[in-house]
């Protein structure tokens, strides 16, 4: 079973238009709204899949209501910590040539007491004598929400590892430097978040190995890194793979990423096998509207390559040309 954790979670509203107008009335032909937030959609990911997954996160107000009741009909246990604030909507505006336009709100700002609070749900998840505290994993995704510091994951990795479980964060920023000292088993940042946290130019496949190397020396167990149309890399104790698939179209990459990362631990967390169920479930969300996640009938494992025969010198085709000056 896995556990997600997401301080931040949304409702995330998508509208499929015609064309983006600026200034114009717009008439959207279809529109849904869905659970949202990094950590709810890894969830979403695992539930669809047939696996058991509980989804451990704030919520406030009526919108935090509709979020655990749509969590509940994907077939997820919400363990709601109730906060003051209401949980925020995410609007996507989605062109037929794969243009995303994203409006993300800031979301709830969580007081000290709510923080601790979220903090101690996911210790009863995992070691708490709950019936649900075998997990296999805690997933935590996702920005901070305002009021919580970029030191709370690396407490919330401290907690987990205390409780004998192994835990996945893909944050990005200055909570994901300040988390690897607590060493979690696995970070899944995409090119840019991986730039950011190097402070550097990521051009090349080879530049993106040498920047995750960088990350684990300073803590991370394992880097599952998206290279967006250019594939996947982990980089781990136990060696170098490089993994790709083809994408006939994309329609929405909201949610990708999750779904990746929900195909890698529900995979096992380590090694190719599940590298390619990462590349291969992020390579089924791209082609399906607003942020649904795959099921086994969207998936085409036989289409992805893993190598270890890592292509070093293949430039990426979107290349990150600025670090941002985030090295530690």
């Amino acid at each position: 079973m896995i556990v997600t954790v997401t301080p931040n979670p949304s409702l995330d509203r998508t509208y499929e238009l015609p064309a983006l107008d600026r200034g114009a009335v717009l008439r959207a032909g279809t529109d849904r709204v869905d659970p949202g937030g990094k950590g709810v959609n890894v969830s979403r990911a695992v539930a669809a899949a047939g696996h058991r997954t509980v989804a451990v996160l704030p919520l406030g107000g009526p919108e935090g209501d509709l979020l655990a009741r749509l969590l509940g009909e994907h077939g997820i246990e919400a363990a709601g910590v109730r906060v003051a604030g209401s949980t925020r909507v995410n609007v996507a505006l989605a062109e037929p040539d794969g243009t995303l336009t994203k409006v993300n709100a800031a979301g709830p700002e969580l007081t000290a007491a709510e923080a601790e609070s979220l903090l101690e749900a996911v210790r009863e998840r995992v070691g708490g004598g709950d019936p649900v505290s075998g997990a296999d994993w805690i997933a935590c995704c996702g920005s901070l929400p305002r009021g919580l510091a970029p030191e709370w994951y690396a407490d919330l990795v401290d907690r987990v590892h205390r409780a004998g479980a192994r835990i996945a964060l893909d944050t990005s920023g200055p909570a994901l430097t300040a988390s690897l000292a607590a060493r979690p088993d696995v970070v899944k940042p995409n090119a840019s978040e991986l730039a950011e946290a190097v402070g550097r130019p990521l051009l090349t496949v080879g530049d993106a190995v040498k920047a995750a190397e960088e990350v684990r020396d300073w803590g991370a167990g394992a880097v599952l890194a998206s290279l967006g149309a250019d594939g996947q890399l982990l980089v781990s104790d136990d060696g170098v793979w490089f993994a790709s698939a083809p994408v006939a179209t994309v329609r929405s990459n909201v949610g990708a990423g999750d779904a990746s990362l929900a195909g890698f631990l529900a995979a096992g967390g380590t090694g190719p096998a599940a590298l390619a169920a990462a590349v291969a479930h992020g390579a089924a969300a791209v082609q399906l509207p607003g942020s649904v996640m795959p099921t086994p009938r969207d998936l085409a494992p036989d289409e992805v390559t893993v190598t270890a025969d890592v292509p070093l010198d293949r430039p990426l085709t979107e290349p990150v040309r600025s670090g941002n000056g985030a090295a530690r």
